[in-house]
């Protein structure tokens, strides 16, 4: 019998609207309720730049705290620039919003890596904030093509090897954005797996551009399997939209069945 999985609720789990008007403590508040074990905060889903402030970012991480919850700070920001440069402002900018909010990890987009790691600057990025709990750095497959194919990350990590740089980062595999890119997720995972630290949680419906997030259904062999080829000591994140009517339901239902799963 396989012990019981942590489970993260991302804050747009319970619909963005609702993140921006009621704020991420109140929804915090529903996924402690819920049984969750951590809660992934959106930068994007801040209602101001006030908000976005250093001591406010401190403040929701020790309610947080207090709650019990341990959190993941996800920023829509890329780690390389289209031309294939580090962006060392939107890392820096990250690391120092997710160690005040005292994040476990701390989430960008790959974006226009080009095959030079940069492994050196980024370490020492990190370095920079290693006073006391830092944020592990993750980088996430979205849905652009630029950093979204399984080849990019496994050409990063290969990098970051070869430079000595080997676990520097880690990944967050979304289960559902392979999608948008027509790519296999189990053979994304096949190649990817040794360096997944997150699991976000999804698959999707629709076609094309009219594609979008929603549940695994209770009996979907494929993401069973696809979660049997990745890691199960990792965290697995909840990133699709609870059913309005039902939100506290859900999110305990699904909350559970991934614990489990």
């Amino acid at each position: 019998m396989f012990e019981a999985v942590e489970i993260v609720i991302v804050a747009s789990a319970f619909g963005i609207d609702a993140v921006r008007t009621d704020g991420h403590l109140e929804c915090a508040q529903a996924a402690k309720r819920a049984g969750a074990a951590g809660f992934e905060v959106r930068r994007e889903l801040f209602a101001s730049d006030v908000q976005l402030s250093l001591q406010h970012l401190r403040s929701l991480g020790e309610a947080l705290t207090g709650l019990g919850l341990w959190s993941v700070f996800s920023t829509p920001a890329a780690l390389y620039r289209s031309q294939g440069r580090l962006d060392s402002d939107a890392l820096r900018l990250a690391l120092d919003e997710a160690a005040a909010l005292g994040a476990r990890f701390v989430k960008l987009q790959l974006g226009g890596f080009s095959g030079t790691a940069d492994g050196a600057q980024i370490a020492a990025h990190v370095a920079e904030r290693l006073g006391g709990a830092h944020p592990r750095l993750v980088v996430e497959n979205g849905q652009l093509a630029e950093g979204g194919f399984p080849a990019h990350f496994a050409e990063l990590f290969d990098a970051l090897a070869r430079e000595g740089h080997a676990g520097l980062l880690g990944m967050t595999f979304d289960t559902g954005n392979w999608a948008w890119l027509d790519v296999a997720p189990l053979e994304a995972a096949a190649r990817l797996a040794p360096h997944v630290e997150y699991i976000h949680c999804k698959t999707v419906a629709g076609q094309g551009a009219r594609r979008f997030a929603v549940a695994p259904a209770d009996d979907d062999a494929q993401f069973r399997a696809l979660l049997d080829r990745l890691p199960r000591n990792v965290p697995r994140g909840i990133e699709f939209a609870f059913h309005t009517s039902r939100i506290d339901a859900d999110a305990a239902h699904y909350v559970d069945w991934l614990a489990r799963l």
